[in-house]
């Protein structure tokens, strides 16, 4: 397709959480900070997987789980990926993720997006997989014991996720409610669950993974203060990899701590809502 259809493709869509550039054609991501974000994101938890992986992914088969408009498929394919498969649970994202695959030029036998509740889909024929990304989805889901059970009988070694987390100390479940209509939120169920770090870890070796949490190095935290409180944190898990060598944080830390992370959590929601007030002409506080 010539650049103007190209353009045309992109704008069809009223909504893109990644940006990407296609043959020149940005895509008009909603919110600008985010395009910091995801790289700053890229650095942290893919990058650190291609190094577990030996710098390549050449061999692997990846499993995207939510996966959005393929930002993270397609850098599985440019790590050296042999085939990724894309989950997701709406269309609209689906399509645009064929639109960016097919705008780069990537080999069809190397790729399939499909669109489906992930604990419906039979993934079975297609597993199993080297590695499972679930990056920005474990928040969203009202059985997460339920998806890391589906997530170990389709993959054979390692498991990246990344998600929002609960501040509370010790092993917990927060409940929160979300809304389907809305296109970066859950897509069955009102009622989601927020895990606490060490939730994280539990689920995972509870279905036979160890675990690290990568400790965030953002060279910019523009668009990612919730991983800089604490409240958002990437978890490599593995079957068979070993994690020595990882740059990796407690996973289990005092209560002090977490008073002092919901402080700043509180802190900078307080700065989002001046500012966004100030936009408004509006004042709060000095």
């Amino acid at each position: 397709m010539d650049t103007e259809q190209l353009r045309e493709r992109v704008a069809g869509f009223p909504h893109w959480h990644y940006e990407f550039d296609l043959q020149g054609v940005r895509t008009p991501i909603t919110n600008p900070e985010f395009a910091n974000r995801h790289r700053e994101r890229k650095r942290y938890l893919f990058d650190p997987l291609v190094r577990l992986c030996g710098g390549s992914l050449e061999g692997k088969r990846v499993l995207d789980l939510g996966c959005n408009a393929g930002f993270w498929s397609l850098a599985a394919l440019e790590a050296g990926a042999d085939f990724v498969l894309g989950v997701e649970g709406r269309k609209l994202y689906v399509d645009q993720a064929e639109l960016v695959f097919e705008a780069k030029s990537i080999d069809r036998a190397r790729y399939r997006f499909l669109v489906g509740d992930l604990f419906s889909l039979d993934l079975d024929a297609a597993a199993p997989f080297d590695i499972v990304l679930c990056l920005g989805l474990l928040y969203h889901v009202s059985k997460p014991m339920s998806l890391f059970e589906r997530i170990s009988s389709w993959n054979k070694d390692i498991l990246l996720v990344d998600t929002t987390l609960s501040l509370l100390p010790g092993a917990h479940l927060r409940i929160i409610e979300e809304k389907p209509d809305e296109p970066l939120t859950a897509v069955d169920h009102v009622i989601a669950f927020v895990p606490t770090r060490e939730a994280v870890a539990k689920l995972a070796r509870e279905v036979g993974y160890s675990v690290a949490m990568l400790r965030p190095r953002f060279e910019s935290w523009e668009g990612a203060g919730d991983y800089r409180v604490g409240s958002r944190r990437a978890f490599v898990c593995s079957k068979q990899t070993p994690l020595e060598g990882v740059d990796a944080e407690p996973i289990r830390v005092s209560p002090l701590d977490y008073v002092a992370w919901a402080g700043d959590a509180v802190l900078g929601e307080a700065g989002r809502l001046r500012r966004s007030l100030r936009q408004r002409g509006l004042s709060f506080g000095p």
